[in-house]
């Protein structure tokens, strides 16, 4: 049973991580603001750690912007 719960854990933690990094490349693609290798750079970023990330990545486009 504990087994079972363990798994259950893991993959919603995992499906959480696929969503969020998908999210994440979606809005790097969007974004106009940045260079070709730029945009790498967070691509690979967004797949390693898309939370801690994403953060760092919203105030590089809005230290862009303005």
């Amino acid at each position: 049973m504990n087994e079972l719960i363990f798994y259950s854990v893991l993959l919603i933690v995992v499906l959480g991580h696929l969503v969020m990094a998908s999210f994440f490349y979606r809005q790097i693609s969007k974004t106009d603001k940045l260079s070709f290798h730029e945009k790498n750079e967070w691509r690979l970023k967004a797949l390693i750690f898309p939370i801690g990330y994403w953060y760092l990545f919203k105030r590089r486009i809005n230290s862009i912007k303005k």
